[in-house]
Order: structure tokens, then sequence, then C-alpha cells
């Protein structure tokens, strides 16, 4: 009966539906950059919410990170900023990638160009 109890746990984590970003709104505001991010997840409650967005160089370095530090279950989808995000001088692209507490960090990447670039 142990074994069945594991098993029976397993798939709520391999088939949760992950977060998605479905919008991105990115401006500049002086030496720093505001972005707007809509993310859309079936929030169920603390067992399974989205939890976050960064946006990284293509090379995979961390700029900036906007936590989200509660479910949405009745905001879907929805949209928060993160502001004061330093981008080196000539990069023309930066990559999204969103997180959810049971899944992590998902692989799929939102290329942005920056505007002015």
């Amino acid at each position: 009966m142990k074994h069945a109890l594991i098993l029976a746990c397993v798939p709520v984590a391999l088939w949760a539906d992950p977060a998605v970003i479905t919008d991105i709104e990115v401006r500049q505001t002086g030496e720093t950059w505001r972005f707007d991010v809509t993310v859309a997840h079936a929030d169920t409650g603390w067992e399974d919410y989205a939890d976050g967005w960064e946006v990284r160089l293509p090379d995979g370095t961390v700029l900036g990170r906007r936590t989200l530090f509660h479910p949405h279950v009745e905001e879907q989808p929805f949209t928060r900023s993160l502001t004061g995000v330093a981008i080196p001088e000539g990069t023309a692209e930066v990559e999204l990638f969103v997180s959810e507490n049971v899944g992590g960090w998902s692989d799929v990447a939102y290329p942005v160009t920056l505007p002015g670039s």
C-alpha cells in the first residue's frame, strides 16, 4: 500500500500545467529598464502556483527576478512589474523565464527585443 500512495502522488507534479508568459511590455526609465509581465497559470493555491519570473541575457546571466510570494487563484492572468533592471550597454535582446513552485523554472525562453536597439 505504501508504494501505491507514492505512485498516486507522482502524476500531480508531472502533469501540472506550466506557467506561461502571455504579454511583456518593456521600457527604459533613465539608466534602467522596467518590465511589465503578464503570467497565466492554473494556480490552485499554495500547493501549485506561479512563483516568479526573471530577465536573463542570452548567455543565462540573470539581470533581475520578480518573486511572486502568493498564489493568484482568482486573478488570472495577472501582471506584475519589475523596475530597476540594469541591462549592459549594447544588449539588443533579453529573455524572460517563468517559474512555478511545482515544476520550477521553465525551459521556455520568451525573447524580448529591447526598444531602440
